[in-house]
C-alpha cells in the first residue's frame, strides 16, 4: 500500500523541478524529501527520477506514474472535502431501525419533517421487531420502546420520550361486559395482553403509588400492539397500550380508556448508537431532533376518574 504522503512529496518535488526548491517552498529539508521519495521508489521497485548535481529529471515510469499521482491526490483531496462538508452540514445517509409500531405511530409525520428541515440527509428506515446487531448490520441509530432498563452494552443509550400505557375498551363491550371500576375487577373480564411483557399479570399503577397485580388469561395474545388495538376495537376485551397509539381511535370514539388514573406500564423510548466518537452531524441532528419531537407525538393525557 502506497504511503500517499510520499506521492505527494513526489509530485511536489516534480512540480518544482528539484528536491531543493520543493524542500524550500514546503519548507522541509532536502534530505527528507529525498528519503520520502526514495521510500516510495522502494515501495514500487522503480526509479522514478534521475538524481545527478546538474541534471533532474524522470524516468519513462516515473512520468506516467506522476499522471496516475495527480488523480490519487485529486481524489484525496475530494474525500477530505466531502468528509469536512459532513462534518459541518448534515448530510448522507442514516440507516435507522425501529420496531413497526413505533415507525408507523411515533416516526410517521417525524421523519419527513426532519428531512424537509434537512435536505441533504436521505434517512433509510427499517422497521422489523427483530433485535437487530446494530454494528454488524450497518445501522447508524436504533429506536427501541422498553419498560425495564436496557441491558448494557457498548451501545451508547439516550432517551427520548417517556411512552406510558393505559387500558382500553370498546364502548360495546364495556357495554356489554359492564364498566371497570376497580383494578382487580379485570380478572373476571376478556383481556388482550402483549407476549413481550404482561402475559398473564398486568402490574397496574395507581393514584398516591398505589400499585396492584392482576392475574390474567388473555384471549388474544401478540406481539403486535396494532393487533392487540384493532381487537379491542372490535369488541374482543380489555387492551394494555401505549396512550399515543389510541389517540385517533379515542378521538374516533372507538375505543375508551378504563380505569383513568391507572397506569399499565411506565415504558420509555431509547435511541440506541453504535460508538459515541466520530458521530456524522447527521445522526447527532436527528437523534437531537427526535428528542424534541417524539415526545409530543407520545405525549396522552389520561381523563380524569370524574370525566
Amino acid at each position: 500500500m502506497l504511503d500517499l504522503k510520499d506521492v505527494y512529496f513526489f509530485v511536489q518535488v516534480v512540480d518544482r523541478g528539484g528536491f531543493t526548491a520543493a524542500g524550500e517552498s514546503l519548507r522541509v529539508p532536502k534530505s527528507t524529501l529525498s528519503h520520502r521519495v526514495r521510500e516510495l521508489e522502494d515501495s514500487l521497485g522503480v526509479r522514478l527520477i534521475n538524481r545527478t548535481s546538474r541534471q533532474f529529471g524522470m524516468t519513462d515510469v516515473g512520468a506516467e506514474f506522476y499522471q496516475y499521482a495527480l488523480q490519487l491526490l485529486h481524489s484525496a483531496d475530494s474525500a477530505e472535502e466531502f468528509v469536512r462538508q459532513r462534518l459541518h452540514e448534515p448530510s448522507g445517509t442514516i440507516r435507522i431501525t425501529t420496531a413497526v409500531e413505533i415507525a408507523q405511530f411515533a416516526l410517521r409525520d417525524v421523519i419527513p419533517t426532519f428531512l424537509n428541515r434537512y435536505p441533504k440527509v436521505r434517512i433509510v428506515e427499517i422497521a422489523t421487531d427483530r433485535l437487530v446487531d446494530m454494528v454488524a448490520e450497518g445501522f447508524d441509530l436504533a429506536l427501541r420502546g422498553h419498560v425495564a432498563s436496557l441491558q448494557n452494552s457498548t451501545l451508547v443509550q439516550r432517551g427520548i420520550a417517556s411512552v406510558p400505557w393505559y387500558l382500553f375498551a370498546s364502548p360495546e363491550y364495556l357495554r356489554k361486559a359492564g364498566d371497570v371500576t376497580e383494578p382487580e375487577a379485570l380478572s373476571s373480564h376478556s383481556t388482550l395482553a402483549n407476549d413481550r411483557h404482561g402475559a398473564d399479570l398486568w402490574r397496574l399503577k395507581g393514584p398516591a403509588g398505589r400499585e396492584v397485580e392482576v392475574p390474567i388469561e388473555p384471549r388474544f395474545l401478540s406481539n403486535n400492539m396494532i393487533a392487540l388495538k384493532e381487537a379491542a376495537c372490535a369488541n374482543l376485551g380489555v387492551a394494555a397500550l401505549p396512550g399515543y397509539m389510541c389517540l385517533e381511535e379515542i378521538e374516533a370514539g372507538r375505543l375508551y380508556q378504563i380505569l383513568p388514573g391507572w397506569m399499565a406500564a411506565d415504558a420509555r423510548m431509547s435511541a440506541l448508537i453504535p460508538y459515541r466518537n466520530g458521530l456524522l452531524p447527521a445522526v447527532r441532528s436527528l437523534v437531537d431532533f427526535l428528542a424534541v419531537e417524539v415526545p409530543k407525538v407520545t405525549a396522552f393525557t389520561p381523563r380524569l376518574a370524574s370525566e
